[in-house]
Order: structure tokens, then sequence, then C-alpha cells
């Protein structure tokens, strides 16, 4: 009898098995995930228990519990938690006795990729002051822009940077901010020095009274996004928000023992508060370099030994495009963490390095909403299942591209989308998954809000970003709302063209976007690309490729060839430029192509040709 039950009860779980594999395959990773998300979350509210716990809590306790392990290694110096420690102290200190700062002071850091960047950091947050980080790239008017928006009266700012802020630095002065510079001495008058004072200040921790918060949803940060076009926008971020970052190298799979390479500039919250946020988490040692080199960065991981690196935008493009050379899986890294992997890069990238885990993410600086691809499956941003939904609430609707807003039924609430189709992805704003909003721009952070979107009342954030569900519930990246445009009818999606062009032999890297036509309705699909090096543009080839894979609204009508692309400091690419220029001969000196479609095949954009299309002579 107990026979023919465990008879019955083994045939009865083989046919769960076979069934959850055959319906259901990735069941146990989304479980397994979950499972680790539930177990994050507990650990966070265990440490609550006591009061606030925030990012910078965390790294004094790891500061003490493991002092002398290497925190930050930079440039052959090596810094351990407790150095950094105390040194963020005397920051403090220095502060402190100046009088000049106070709780709830905003500050801006104005620094490069090197060890002080985190100490003054962390000594300001210490204070209890909000640290604003800029964009070291931006220039005089975008840089007093980020003053006014923010409403910081202090700056810190790096040696090797003073020199770029000589056109605006009176202009600053004049509006009443203090300038601090990280050295001995300053040639500039009215700008304070620091490193005089840090050789003479108290290593000691400041205050409780000083430091303590007690509101997790306070500003911590402020991060200015970086975007493709206008001015940076000052996002709130909270402590809440910087303590849900802590965890991201964990669910990577990261350990303490890892070694991990953050080439990515400190002033975005991938390198801030995913990576040193990730780091003091594990207690792992960060490799901190000043800027990305390609040519560099097998090199150096190897003299380190790193084990984990992180990633952003096209970064793996540009290692994928370095000269082969002898001994490229010479190396010890297991894990890539990072987004923005184009799916053809992803697989290059495998083929040519070794056996790497590429954990491809999804996230914004604004709002708390996220995907991880915890999976083995190449292209997907993270999974869209039962057990996702659960962790932070998430839906995908119908977006009118011509009118910029998503679309409404009868009843005047958004329409949810089906698998397999586009959408826009939006999440809820709750508790957990807060929008602080834009500081000084109350119209821009309304704008990123949807209010009656299911129900009357309820508030959604607009993520702007276009998202694909397919059937196994992986979850695609499509596009931005601002870079998709409409052709023919069509919504034409520039990421899903330049993913199709990617694979051609002769292309090394390719931006899409659209382009006015007179006599047009809505916009041409034009696409500049970097040729690989001994090689053409092969026109016949790029047509058939074009016939054979996508739609013919989405063929991009015209080529311009560069000899790089534009993109931004954390390597998003770039479209404003190219798309005020157009394809006008006049305004390009670089090469221009045009889709002949009754030569199947693209010729040289001539002055008469360009006449033609724009008089109408010639119709797309």
């Amino acid at each position: 009898m107990l026979f023919s039950l465990i008879t019955v009860a083994a045939a009865g779980l083989t046919v769960v098995l076979t069934v959850q594999k055959l319906f259901y395959p990735y069941f146990w990773d989304d479980l397994i995930y979950y499972m680790k998300l539930q177990r994050v979350k507990r650990m966070m509210k265990l440490r609550m228990r006591h009061g606030v716990i925030t990012l910078l809590d965390c790294f004094v306790q790891q500061a003490k519990k493991i002092p002398n392990k290497p925190f930050i290694i930079h440039e052959g110096d090596v810094y351990t938690y407790q150095d950094m420690d105390k040194r963020s102290n005397k920051v403090a200190q220095v502060f402190l006795k100046q009088g000049s700062l106070k709780k709830g002071d905003i500050v801006a850091l104005l620094m490069t990729n090197e060890p002080d960047f985190i100490s003054v950091w962390f000594g300001l947050s210490k204070l209890g002051c909000e640290v604003a980080f800029l964009n070291f790239n931006i220039k005089s008017n975008s840089l007093l822009h980020c003053f006014n928006s923010c409403g910081a009266t202090t700056l810190v700012v790096g040696a090797d940077l003073i020199s770029s802020l000589e056109d605006v630095l009176l202009t600053l002065q004049n509006n009443g901010i203090n300038i601090w510079l990280m050295e001995k001495s300053s040639a500039f008058q009215r700008v304070n020095t620091i490193l005089d004072k840090l050789e003479h200040a108290s290593d000691d921790p400041v205050p409780l009274d000083v430091s303590s918060q007690t509101n997790i949803m306070s500003t911590f940060l402020y991060i200015f996004t970086s975007g493709t076009t206008g001015l940076p926008k000052a996002a709130r971020i909270s402590h809440l928000k910087a303590m849900m970052c802590l965890c991201f190298f964990q669910m990577c799979g990261a350990t303490s023992d890892d070694i991990i390479y953050i080439t990515l500039p400190l002033y975005h919250m991938s390198a801030s508060l995913l990576g040193i946020g990730g780091c003091i988490e594990l207690g792992a040692a960060c490799v901190l370099k000043k800027k990305f080199s390609a040519s560099q960065f097998w090199n150096d991981c190897r003299k380190h030994n790193v084990t984990v690196f992180q990633y952003i935008g096209e970064l793996c493009r540009y290692l994928v495009n370095q000269p082969k050379v002898a001994g490229e899986m010479d190396h010890k890294v297991r894990i890539a963490a990072g987004s923005g992997l184009r799916p053809d890069v992803w697989k290059d990238f495998h083929d040519r390095f070794g056996k790497i885990k590429v954990v491809e993410s999804y996230g914004l600086t604004e709002a708390s909403i996220g995907f991880m691809n915890y999976t083995d499956k190449t292209g997907p941003i993270g999974r869209a299942g039962f057990f996702n939904k659960c962790i932070i609430p998430f839906d995908f609707v119908k977006y009118d591209i011509q009118k910029a807003e998503p679309v409404r039924s009868d009843q005047g609430y958004c329409v949810k989308i089906k698998k397999g189709e586009t959408g826009l992805l939006i999440a809820p704003v709750t508790s957990m998954n807060p929008f602080l909003g834009y500081a000084g721009n109350k119209e821009l952070s309304e704008k990123k809000l949807l209010r009656n979107v299911f129900v009357k009342g309820d508030v959604f954030f607009n993520t702007g970003d276009f998202m694909m569900q397919d059937r196994d519930d992986f979850v695609y990246f499509r596009d931005r709302t601002g870079d998709t445009f409409r052709w023919k009818g069509e919504n034409v999606a520039t990421t899903e063209v330049a993913d199709i062009l990617g694979v051609l032999e002769f292309l090394q890297e390719v931006n899409v976007y659209g382009v006015s036509v007179p006599g047009h309705e809505g916009k041409a699909g034009m696409a500049a690309v970097v040729l690989k090096p001994e090689h053409k543009l092969d026109g016949r080839r790029l047509y058939s490729h074009l016939v054979e894979h996508l739609p013919a609204y989405s063929w991009p009508r015209f080529v311009r060839v560069q000899a790089s692309l534009d993109v931004t400091e954390t390597f998003k690419q770039q479209k404003g430029r190219l798309v005020k220029e157009g394809f006008s001969p006049s305004a390009v000196s670089e090469a221009l192509y045009f889709l002949d479609e009754s030569e199947k095949t693209y010729v040289p954009l001539t002055k008469n040709l360009f006449d033609d299309i724009v008089s109408g002579q010639i119709r797309l």
C-alpha cells in the first residue's frame, strides 16, 4: 500500500515537473530570484528596527567590522574601509570647524573619479548635508542651471577641474556660492582650500546629533539625469532609494571575495549607488578607474585580479571593437553587471572574452522600478512574470506617438497591451516606489506622473521607455518615447532598427533616428553608422538585409557615415545634433547615402538628389 502511494506520488510529481518545464520553464528562476529579494527586504527591516539606517550607516558598520580590508584601489594606492572612514571624518570635521555648513544644507560636488570623491561625499553626509553630484563635462550655462535647480550654496571642486570653472567662477561667487578646492593652496581669489586643513583635522566621528537621520524619505543626494537632450534635471534621491541600491551586486551573484572594477563616472547613479554602494554592502574591494579606457581594460583586470565589472550603454561594444590580441581570455572576470547591452554585442562579447556571466538590468534614477535578467537568455533586460510583479508592480500601456501620451479608453483610462506588443512602462507611485520629483522644477516633475490610469485617483510614474513582454514573460527594451518616430502611419522603434543593422559584418556602430522631410508627414528613418576597419558601406547588402528583417516603414531612408558616434559621458548615444542637421549635404560634411529602392541599394546623396527630394520630385 505504502509502495503504491509512493509510486503514485512520484508519477504525479513527474507529471507536474514535466508540465512546469513545458509551460513554465523559468518558474524556478523566478522563484529563486523572488526569494532572494524577500531575504534582502527582511534584512533591511531588521536593520531599521533601531531607527533609520542609511547607506552611510552601512559604510561605518563595515569600517568597524572589516577595518583593514581594501575598499578603494586607485592608481596604485590602496585605501581600506577604515582609511576611508577616517578620511571622511576629517572632511566632516573641517567643515564643522569652519561653521559654514549645517544639517540640510545642499552642497554641490564637482570631482572626477578619485578616492576623495567618496571621502568628501561621505564627509558631507556625516554632517547631514544633501550632496548634489555634478557632471564634470557640463560647462557654463548648464553648470549654473544645476546650481539654480538644486539650490546648492556650497561647491567642492577637485584640483583638476578648477580651471574648467574660470568662465563662471565670478558668477558663482557673486551668487553667494562658497567654493572649496581640494588643494593645499589656491591661485583664485575667494576660493577656500581643504587639503591643508585636512592635515590638522581630527579623524574622530562628528557628534551623533549632527549626522543622525530621522526620515528615510528625506533627500540623500541630487543626481542629475544625463539625458541626451535638454538641460540636466536634478532627481531627488531618498535614503530609502539609496538603501535599495545596495543589493545590486549581491543580486548579480557577487560576494565579499570579489574585486569589482568601476570605470563609470561616480556622479552617475550606476557607479555611486549601485557600484560603490554595492561594494559596501558586500564588504568587497573596488578598483576605481579615473576614466574608462578600452585599450587598458583587460590589462587592468589582470593586474588587479578583477572578478566583476560594471558596464553601461556602449561600453562593452568598445571592448568588442578593440583589435584582437593574444590572451584575451586570460583573466578572472566572472560577472559583467550593468544595463544597455545590445543583443549583437552581447553575443560577440561572450564569444570573444569567455564565459563571463552577463547580468543585464534596467533601472531609473528617479524611481525604484527595475528589472534584472537573472537567466542565461541573451537579449532581455529582465522578466515580468507573477513573482516579478509581486516585488514591484508595473504595467505596459498603449501609447500614441503623435499625441505623445498614453492611449485612453472611452472611460478615460489607460489601455494595457497584450504580450508581444510594445507599450509604455509605468509603475504605481507607492511608499516603496516613491517619486520625489526634480528639484526646482515642479512642472517637469508633474509631467512624469500619470493620474487616473486604471481607476480614479491612482498615480503612476511614467518611465518614458517602451518595452515588449514576450509570451515567455521576458521583457525587452524597445526605445525611449522621445526617440521613437512615426513614418507611413507606423511607429518606428530606433533601438530595434539599430539592433537589426548592428549584426551586419561591415557596421561597427549604428545610431538610428528620425528626420523631417518636406512634403511628408512624420519622420523618415536615418542611420548614422561607423564602418568597421578595412570595410566599406555595402549598399546592396544593407538593402537585402532590411528586406529580410524589417518592414518597409522601418527602413532608414538615409545613411550617414561617421568616424565615431556622439555619446554621453555614460555611453548613451546622442541624437540631438544628428536630427538637427538632418540629411542636407550642405549641413553635413560626412558621406551621405539615399535608399534607391528601384536600384535596391544605397546611392550617394548629392546636392541635386537632395533638391529633388525636398522639392517633391522624388517621393519617399
